[in-house]
Order: C-alpha cells, then structure tokens, then sequence
C-alpha cells in the first residue's frame, strides 16, 4: 500500500469513527493535535534504544510490535508518533475519546478495546490490520491503578504474535493532573527522557500462568525503566546514544515476515553531566 492509498484510507475511518463523535471533542482533538508537536519543540528532550528498530519513527523499524508506556505520558510520545503505520488502542469509555480524536488528527489509527472492555474485538480489529501496522498501548489505562499492568496487553501480545516494547518517561519538571494517573503536562523548557526498551518475545500460545509471570516481570521493567528515564532527566546528563527527539512521518512501511533480531547489549550510561 503506498502513502497516498494509505492517508485515503486513514481518512475514511476517521470519516467512520467519527460519525457519532460530538463536534466539541473532534475539535479538542485536532487541537490538540497541532499543539502537541509545538509544544514538544519547547522541551529538551532526549531517547535512547535498546533496539533502534523498536521505534516507528526510524527507519530501521521493519516489525509488528505491541509498544507500552504508563498512561501518564500519552501527551509525550504521540508526538513522535505522529504519522507512522501504528494503531492506538483507545478506551471505549467516553474518557477515552479525547486521546482517540487526538491520535487520529496525528495520522495514527485507532483500536476500540481495552484490557476490560472490548479485548477480544479489539484482537479481531487488530488482526485485520496487522499487516500494515503495530500498536501502542496504556497497559495501566483507562481508570488504573497507576502504573499497575493488566494482563490484557500480554494476552494480546501472545495471541498476536508480536513482541512487546516497553518504554520509559520521566520529566524533571512537570505540572501534574489530579488524576488517577498524575497526567502528566512537562513545563517548559524542561527535560524529558524516554528510554526505548528491549523487545520482549511472549510464547504464542502461553497459559494463563505463564502470561501473569510475563505480566509481572514486565510492569517491574517498565517501572525500573521509567525510574532510569526520571533519574536521567533529572540529573541534566547525557547517555551513551540518546538522540534529539524528532517527529518523523513514515505512511509506509514494508514489514519482514521473519526479521533478523540482533542481539543488542546497550550502555545505558552516563558519560558527561550538563549540570554543574
């Protein structure tokens, strides 16, 4: 599929799914939407990659992939996103439909579903349009506990077929909502920090038990990570690696049916300090 079929067909699912949408939220979410990378632009913002073909805004991305980061933090990597072959998983719940209006004036595609409600039709969207993109995932959304996993984004990992991508974000200066999950909005001017994890292969087929010691191990690395992001941000160094933050549009993507995984050691270390 090449750029142009791909943005027509874009377009007519938003058409689709905004049909029942009030007026007042598809406008919040194209707001949003041209606000967001702007206001990212006002940030220092650094990344670094276990694996840099786990980030579908390079151009060593060539996989299917389920990414996961806290809910907190949506308002910081949709940015980067913006424009790539990914699908949200958004809430069915009303307070989800903000974020979904958002996404979809970013150029991303959106999933109805959740760990709770919508999961096995939200597996039978996916699986339709699993081969032209990955997706992106709050696994402690859409009401919490604040960064407490559910089992669903695991699940369906496993049933998919895809790797799963964790993510850290910290923020060393940030005005916070008095939300369940502590949204939040970065001051400017202030650092932010995201550590792209490693790609975590989850059986195809896993028991339940299986899946809930996946489910754990996982929560414990995205939370380690975030506090490695937050600690980075924090102390105003640099890390072997990071990069700028850059916003870039890939409509397509040819994905490999069997990609060559290569084994990455990153240093995930401090090298110099900015801060005196």
């Amino acid at each position: 599929m090449d750029g142009f079929e791909n943005n027509k067909l874009l377009r007519k699912e938003r058409v689709e799914k905004d049909f029942d949408v009030p007026l007042k939220l598809r406008m919040m979410g194209q707001a949003t939407a041209l606000i967001l990378p702007r206001a990212i632009s006002c940030l220092d913002t650094k990344i670094v990659h276990y694996d840099r073909s786990a980030d579908p805004a390079r151009p060593e991305y060539n996989e299917h992939m389920v990414f996961s980061f806290w809910h907190e933090f949506i308002g910081v990597i949709l940015p980067r996103w913006g424009h790539t072959p990914l699908s949200i998983l958004a809430s069915q719940h009303r307070d989800g439909e903000w974020v979904s209006q958002t996404a979809l004036a970013l150029g991303l595609r959106i999933v109805r579903g959740s760990s709770t409600r919508g999961g096995a039709s939200a597996i039978r969207q996916l699986k339709k349009h699993c081969q032209e993109t990955s997706l992106a995932i709050t696994p402690d959304g859409p009401r919490g506990p604040r960064r407490k996993m559910a089992i669903g984004p695991i699940f369906m990992a496993s049933r998919l077929g895809m790797p799963f991508v964790p993510l850290g974000i910290g923020v060393n200066d940030a005005w916070r909502l008095k939300t369940w999950d502590s949204f939040a909005i970065p001051k400017p001017l202030s650092r932010v920090r995201i550590i792209f994890g490693p790609k975590i292969d989850v059986p195809r087929k896993a028991k339940r038990d299986e899946l809930e010691s996946i489910r754990q191990s996982t929560e414990d690395l995205m939370n380690d990570l975030s506090d490695e992001a937050e600690s980075w941000a924090c102390s105003g160094q640099k890390m072997i690696g990071e990069q700028p933050f850059t916003r870039v549009r890939r409509s397509k993507v040819i994905f490999e049916s069997k990609p060559v995984r290569e084994k990455v050691q990153p240093e995930l270390r401090v090298i110099s300090s900015d801060v005196a």
